[in-house]
């Protein structure tokens, strides 16, 4: 047993709804009966406590402008409002239900619940269950977490081949370390060579002065051609790196559809097309629910009238009216009622087809709504496509004339270079061939110091930058347990309602079978299956509620039989035990306190009353229109409302 709400008090005020001029009623939790016969108003009261929980299946009373109807549940008061004019009906106020999709579905249960018909018409009842679950806001988000997934797998991965490259980075800098020790050891040594060799020289200040200047230009000209040599190596990367880029988005740029504005309007059209279709067919709805509710108070009022002229003693007007036939209100002639409550019938399904083609279009509506966006995200990002590729472009010339003038410093050095050697070569002598290679040599040695010294201040960065992305590696494992704990939630979430489903129908099917004593019926159940089914040109795999109805003989044996071979009571009753599931898997107990049971006169008057009973576990609320000889089977201590 699911437990109910808190226990509370409910005041229900209503005025010019359905049949009803005004009335008040109050509720206490468990069973209100309303009895009495036909057209007296009960369907009307009940539609009047759909009204203020929200639903939309109630009408303004036929010659009224305006009408009401109150709830009060302890201190909290919930109103609608309905008013005429110019042929259209209008609600206002505050329900006490913002979506009373559910309530509709699995709670007010009245003769023309979807729920309830659904398995007696043989419908989809998988498709009914799962309709109060937005099935597509959760693919929509297991999409954009699995996107998200995929990128933190991404950087996981990378900080994977990150971890593999600090080691050999690590090697590098010790390398590096002991090569520049090295370079440092052999150049202090040269430098004392150097030293020794020019104690020993005779050479003039001015001769020494001059060969030093020349060696350093030669120094530094050398150290600036090695610079402009990297520059130019970068700056051709650069130029390549940023030509694939363009590349690139040149190619994505194609793929992105050139006629996306035209779309955009063709879609506008259609979505206005569409609209407008809506629109009309509410009115037609709108217009037809005051016709079927005119209609249904006038066979009220000729039945009332009917069964005050049975109680009178006089026989002769009694036995004229045996034929049950009326004066038509809108063309005058006799008609037997059964043709007038055919003709509503035929109303009532032209209305559920507009009720249902207008869900269709809506549902194109919000097709075509997302394909709009679609294209105008496309058409941004084309757009932004269009500024970064200006952009690359502009930065490829910037560095293409910054190459070509860095090749012509490098031209002029090489000349300066080879000038200076020319120039150091002259002022050899044969006593300073020694000085001038030593010399040469350190030149060498700081130079190649200078590249090591360079390469391990790289290497020191790069290993830096590691270690600090390699700090976020738990963080992004913590966040990749997270989705995937989500993700597994989603990816269940509707099978957890389907089978729930399936469980909740079949175990009270067993317990009110088992209550309700039908003969020769063993068992009904459904069973969840996957089926290949057609979709337009394609075989797609579908879940599907299979409904099975086992039967024995007078023997013993077991068969499996088919719907339409129930009996009408058998399949009321089956109607309202897969509404009441519903009711149990959507959790409808926590949202509503009331669940409305009427037309029950296909059930036996005993039967009645042991399914009154089984249901009246859940709600806190349950309040039934019966009969008064249905509701005779009941027990005497519920409460009774018997005038309107």
């Amino acid at each position: 047993m699911v437990p109910t709400a808190l226990e509370h008090q409910a005041r229900l005020e209503v005025r010019n709804l359905g049949g009803i001029d005004e009335t008040a009623v109050m509720f206490e939790p468990g069973i209100t009966i309303l009895t009495g016969r036909n057209a007296t108003n009960r369907t009307s009261l009940l539609r009047s406590i759909m009204a203020v929980m929200g639903s939309d299946d109630a009408s303004l009373k036929a010659d009224a402008d305006e009408g009401r109807v109150g709830l009060e549940i302890d201190d909290d008061r919930y109103l609608r409002t309905f008013e005429r004019s110019n042929g259209t009906v209008t609600t206002e106020g505050e329900p006490f239900l913002d979506d009373p999709e559910v309530a509709d579905l699995f709670a007010f249960l009245l003769e023309s619940n979807e729920a309830r018909r659904s398995v007696a018409m043989s419908e989809d009842l998988r498709e009914l269950i799962m309709r109060p679950v937005d099935t597509e806001s959760i693919r929509t988000e297991i999409r954009k977490l699995e996107r998200e997934k995929s990128r933190i797998d991404d950087d996981l991965d990378d900080l994977d081949d990150l971890k593999a490259e600090l080691p050999t980075l690590e090697q590098k800098r010790s390398r590096l370390e002991a090569d520049i020790e090295e370079k440092r050891a052999a150049l202090a040594a040269k430098e004392d060579e150097i030293e020794s060799q020019d104690a020993d020289l005779n050479e003039t200040r001015e001769e020494k002065q001059e060969l030093e200047s020349r060696l350093d230009d030669l120094r530094e000209k050398r150290s600036t051609l090695e610079r402009v040599r990297s520059d130019i190596d970068l700056q051709q990367e650069s130029i390549e790196s940023l030509t694939a880029e363009r590349r690139e988005l040149e190619a994505e740029r194609e793929e992105l559809s050139n006629a996306s504005v035209g779309k955009q309007a063709d879609l506008s059209d259609e979505t206005d097309r569409l609209r407008e279709r809506t629109e009309t067919l509410e009115r037609e709805v709108s217009d037809l629910q005051d016709v079927i509710q005119f209609n249904e108070n006038q066979l009220d009022e000729t039945g009332s009238i009917a069964a005050h002229l049975h109680e009178d003693t006089d026989g002769s007007v009694t036995n004229a009216l045996v034929d049950e036939s009326v004066v038509c209100w809108t063309c005058g002639s006799t008609v037997k009622t059964d043709r007038i409550t055919s003709t509503l019938d035929q109303l009532r399904d032209v209305r559920q087809e507009k009720l249902e083609t207008i869900r269709t279009l809506e549902s194109e509506l919000n097709e075509l709504k997302d394909q709009r966006r679609t294209y105008q995200k496309q058409q941004k990002q084309k757009e932004a496509i269009e500024q970064t590729l200006d952009d690359i472009t502009g930065e490829i010339e910037d560095r293409e004339t910054r190459l070509e003038s860095l090749r012509e410093e490098r031209e002029q050095l090489n000349d300066d270079i080879e000038k200076l050697e020319s120039e150091i070569e002259s002022l050899e002598a044969a006593d300073f061939g020694d000085i001038l290679d030593l010399h040469k040599e350190a030149n060498q040695l700081e130079f190649k110091l200078g590249r090591l010294e360079t390469e391990l201040d790289d290497v020191t960065d790069r290993i830096t930058t590691l270690e600090e992305r390699l700090t976020k590696e738990d963080r992004l494992r913590s966040q990749r347990e997270e989705i995937a704990a989500e993700l597994r939630e989603l990816r269940t979430r509707i099978d957890r309602i389907e089978e729930n489903a399936v469980e909740q129908f079949n175990e009270h099917m067993a317990a009110v079978l088992d209550i309700l004593g039908y003969a020769n019926l063993e068992r009904i159940w459904i069973e969840r299956v996957e089926r290949t089914v057609r979709e337009g040109r394609r075989n797609v795999e579908k879940t599907l509620f299979e409904l099975h109805i086992v039967r024995s003989t007078d023997t013993g044996a077991t068969f499996e039989d088919t719907i339409d071979h129930l009996s009408e009571s058998e399949r009321e009753v089956m109607g309202l035990v897969f509404a009441l599931a519903g009711y149990l898997v959507h959790d409808v107990y926590e949202k509503v306190p009331f669940v409305l049971l009427d037309s029950l006169e296909a059930i036996d008057a005993e039967r009645i009353a042991d399914l009154v009973e089984y249901i009246a576990d859940y709600p806190e609320f349950l309040v039934v229109a019966l009969l008064p000889e249905d509701a005779q089977a009941l027990d005497d201590t519920y409460a009774r409302v018997t005038e309107i």
